[in-house]
């Protein structure tokens, strides 16, 4: 197994550890948040802050690095295009959020935790990406 391979899994584990403690792996948590006039949890709220938070310190220093630890180079996008594709694959995944309660991490963390449940929201989540690149494919 080469570094690179034990970093992503080493990184994978974490992220899915943080979403398992976090509570991400409940839809229920996930529904209660978006539930704004009902019984709402903020849970969701101190996951996206620390997700912020995170980030903030990471654009903070990525400049002032030459390269990544394990890598050659950085890859940040360049792309700030606002399109009407993009904005209906933000809705499309903002509606399956709300009604499933799980996005792709949480889903296949959840995985170990509720396998019958969230096999149904990964299964579905497989089949929707099947279809994209069956449709966007150059021939």
């Amino acid at each position: 197994m080469t570094m690179r391979a034990i970093i992503a899994l080493v990184a994978g584990t974490i992220f899915g550890a943080g979403l398992t403690v976090g509570g991400m792996t409940d839809p229920a948590r996930v529904r209660g948040f978006l539930d704004l006039f009902g019984d709402w949890d903020p849970t969701l709220a101190f996951v996206m802050g620390s997700a912020v938070m995170v980030m903030a310190i990471a654009w903070r220093i990525v400049p002032g690095m030459i390269r990544p630890i394990f890598e050659d180079g950085f890859h940040i996008p360049t792309n700030s295009d606002l399109t009407p594709r993009l904005i209906g694959g933000a809705v499309l995944f903002g509606a399956g959020w709300g009604i499933a309660g799980l996005c792709p991490g949480p889903g296949f963390a959840a995985l170990a935790i509720q396998p019958a449940g969230a096999a149904i929201f990964v299964i579905a989540l497989l089949a929707g990406m099947a279809l994209h690149w069956l449709t966007e494919r150059k021939n």
